[in-house]
């Protein structure tokens, strides 16, 4: 029997917080967070991070446990978050995955094997000493000769992307873009009900300009500058998140905070883009399309549970 496992998705200021409350409540179930912001300490406000008043009682995994200066990627989330359904196998509930990178969603429901991708350091700080000699694009240049599929996936001031997808092509002699492929073809070893919420793109970017706005009002400025008193900058992966690079942007002198806010909205919106994009090439998903519903959360849930009554999921005692 295949353990039973939950996951809702979607882009940015959709909603996906305040359901996944109520789905917890209705399942039994606990929920482990696959965002790659949300899991930082002091990264509240930015990272639209559920505080614990919201919570419910609910247990979360991967909130507030990192450091901002600890490494953390697709291999460390994957550990964490396989730990975390252990323990909540363990205590006879159901996990439920609930956050928007969809790459850690499908390293979980795929079981992606990373093991070839292990670091190599000798290479890696040859990489690093290349980078900061000669730039960001002579780095992706190279990625571009040896992966270009992964060279249009990855841009080039993700310079530590870059540098893992060269490392893998060195160590293996094949593309991470090839490997990522074959990988994907992996079936779950979950009995899986895997929900996209969405809704109409107008509201959607509506929300999220709303958002941003709220975070500035709740005091994005002063987080970030709390962050930056702290010894966190900007070559630190997660303070290259989305409210978090704009700010400090505007911090240090680049533009002024009315052109950081209007490119944190615009880079927000294409990131809910590339979401959606993301969601409709993976497989075995319900759409959950907020319209259909007339906005009304109680008729979403209902639905949700009625698939995962038709997938076996939900407890005997809950489909009564």
């Amino acid at each position: 029997m295949k353990k039973p496992l939950i996951v809702l998705t979607g882009p940015t200021a959709v909603g996906k917080t305040k359901l996944s409350i109520s789905l917890a409540e209705a399942l039994g179930g606990e929920i482990i967070s696959a965002d790659s912001m949300q899991v930082y300490k002091y990264m509240d406000i930015g990272s639209a991070k559920i505080m614990p008043e919201e919570m419910k009682g609910i247990p979360h995994h991967l909130v507030d446990v990192l450091r901002p200066d600890e490494e953390f990627h697709i291999v460390r989330f994957q550990q964490m978050a396989k730990e975390a359904m252990d323990k909540i196998y363990a205590g006879g509930r159901i996990p439920i995955l609930v956050g928007g990178t969809g790459f850690y969603i499908q390293a979980v429901t795929r079981d992606i094997d990373f093991t070839e991708a292990v670091k190599e350091d000798g290479y890696r700080q040859e990489l690093e000493v290349l980078a900061a000699e000669r730039g960001s694009e002579y780095l992706h240049n190279m990625l571009r000769e040896a992966d270009p599929k992964s060279a249009d996936e990855i841009h080039a001031n993700n310079v530590k992307r870059v540098i893992r997808a060269l490392e893998f092509y060195h160590q293996n002699g094949v593309p991470i873009s090839s490997h990522n492929e074959t990988q994907k073809e992996r079936k779950s070893p979950y009995n899986l009900a895997y929900f996209v919420l969405n809704a109409p793109r107008e509201l959607l970017y509506e929300r999220i300009d709303q958002r941003v706005d709220e975070m500035l009002a709740r005091g994005l400025v002063e987080e970030v500058v709390r962050l930056k008193d702290m010894g966190y900058h900007r070559s630190m992966v997660s303070m290259q998140g989305l409210g978090y690079k704009e700010i400090l942007a505007y911090l240090e002198g680049e533009y002024s905070l009315e052109e950081a806010v209007r490119i944190l909205k615009r880079d927000t919106r294409h990131f809910a883009k590339r979401q959606l994009t993301w969601f409709r090439r993976e497989g075995e998903v319900t759409w959950v399309d907020k319209d259909r519903f007339a906005y009304n959360d109680e008729k979403i849930l209902e639905y949700m549970l009625s698939v995962c009554r038709v997938k076996g999921i939900l407890p005997q005692q809950n489909a009564e």
